[in-house]
């Protein structure tokens, strides 16, 4: 009798399972004596895990199809993240290595009553470098003044001018001091700079920049090749390139001030340079105004540099802009791609979906199966778009020669974002398969 109730239980409990109606205990029976025995469903996470992914490994060739587009689009976002990071630490640290070591000091400028123009209330001194050396943090100085030439003057290699010679333009000419080179990172091709006894004497000697060298025809000053300057003779001494803070000099002609001063009439440099050590920048620009004008600082103005931490904001920020659209329209292209093979894989599963519901297997997992798989595709792409980006980032750098900076939650952020990309594209899919009726699929196999 007790196996015969026992018995009864079970297929009352399977049938309650089945049609989702809770077990109404018989009552006044020996079955209610019996304990009741709650069954758990026994399709878990574990089986929907295994279902989801029992399918995606069956074609490689669709499923690198698949994720191709997903891969593409994180891995453009992670490099776009490490290329910006990493192009503004390395124009940071150039920066560093240039502006943050110069200060400029120049005489302040007022606005005129005479058509508003702006004219210059101070002066600087002639002896301006030899003072501001004596400060700490300057490691050099150079005074320096472009000299305009009149109506009609040039700077010539040629002592005939020649009416049937093409026109062209003459380079610029500045007037400075002998620690230019030094001051703004020159470096001699030939020859040599000239020095204080030049510029105290006033000699006719002048510097090249290397490309207004190359315009015109003078390569080398072992000959002492001279330049015409509004019709008076220079000896070329040398020939200087590089010039990284002050590119100018490198199209311009060079002269010592004391003979600016004797042929052109040079009244007052324009600007003193300061070549400082990394991080004196705002203590030297207090410093020199009170140097060089002790009874009126305020008629001087120094220029301290601008901290690095803004350039590296803005260079990231343009490069980003560009870079994370074409990142997102990849992506875009990747989640469609998820969607459709997902799409397809509905439809040829139609029967499969069928037998599964005819066996018991409920809407929401058939839905969570493949919206399942969709996730798993789309985080296997964010895992190899993601490891793609940043060795995209480190294979650049290292061809470049500079430090790959990258940050290690891109990555990660890369990763997740490829499976939200994967359950997003799934969910339509999903919810199709979720609406195939026993019957409709199973008669249509």
């Amino acid at each position: 009798m007790k196996r015969v109730l026992r018995r009864r239980r079970n297929i009352e409990e399977t049938s309650a399972e089945n049609s989702g109606d809770e077990i109404v205990e018989p009552k006044n029976s020996a079955a209610a004596l019996l304990p009741a025995v709650k069954h758990a469903d026994r399709f878990t996470f574990q089986d929907l895990v295994a279902e989801a992914t029992a399918d995606i490994g069956s074609r490689p060739a669709r499923l690198v199809m698949t994720i191709l587009g997903t891969v593409l689009g994180i891995a453009s976002l992670v490099a776009t993240l490490g290329f910006a990071q990493t192009a503004a630490a390395q124009i940071a640290r150039q920066f560093d290595g240039v502006a943050a070591t110069q200060v400029v000091v120049t005489p302040a400028k007022a606005q005129s009553g005479k058509g508003n123009t702006t004219v210059a209330t101070g002066r600087l001194p002639w002896d301006s470098p030899e003072r501001v050396k004596l400060l700490a943090g300057v490691d050099s100085a150079a005074l320096i003044a472009p000299v305009e030439l009149a109506d009609g003057e040039t700077i010539t290699a040629v002592p005939v001018n020649d009416p049937s010679a093409p026109i062209t333009a003459s380079p610029k000419l500045f007037a400075t001091t002998q620690d230019l080179p030094e001051t703004v990172d020159g470096d001699l091709v030939t020859g040599r700079f000239f020095d204080d006894g030049h510029d105290a004497r006033g000699d006719r000697v002048a510097v090249l920049g290397q490309r207004a060298a190359e315009r015109m025809g003078i390569n080398r000053v072992d000959s002492q090749p001279s330049i015409f300057i509004a019709g008076v003779s220079y000896s070329v001494i040398g020939i200087i390139e590089g010039m990284d803070r002050r590119s100018e000099f490198v199209d311009g002609v060079i002269i010592p001030q004391g003979s600016a001063r004797a042929d052109f009439g040079l009244t007052a440099p324009s600007e003193l340079t300061i070549h400082i050590a990394l991080g004196a920048g705002p203590q030297v620009a207090e410093q020199a105004v009170l140097a060089l004008q002790p009874d009126d600082p305020d008629s001087l103005e120094a220029r301290s540099p601008a901290a690095s931490s803004d350039l590296s904001q803005n260079v990231q920020a343009d490069v980003n802009v560009v870079f994370l659209i074409l990142g997102v329209i990849a992506l875009l292209a990747g989640g469609l791609g998820i969607a459709n093979v997902t799409l397809l894989s509905v439809m040829e599963r139609i029967g499969e979906i069928g037998l599964r519901r005819a066996l018991g297997a409920t809407r929401r997992q058939i839905g969570a199966q493949f919206m399942v798989e969709s996730i798993v595709i789309g985080f296997i792409g964010g895992i190899i778009g993601s490891a793609l980006g940043v060795l995209a980032v480190i294979a650049v750098a290292a061809v470049q020669g500079w430090s790959p900076v990258t940050d290690p939650l891109v990555a990660v952020a890369g990763t997740l974002l490829g499976a939200l990309v994967g359950w997003a594209s799934g969910w339509y899919p999903a919810r199709r398969a979720a609406r195939i009726e026993p019957v409709a699929a199973l008669r249509g196999v």
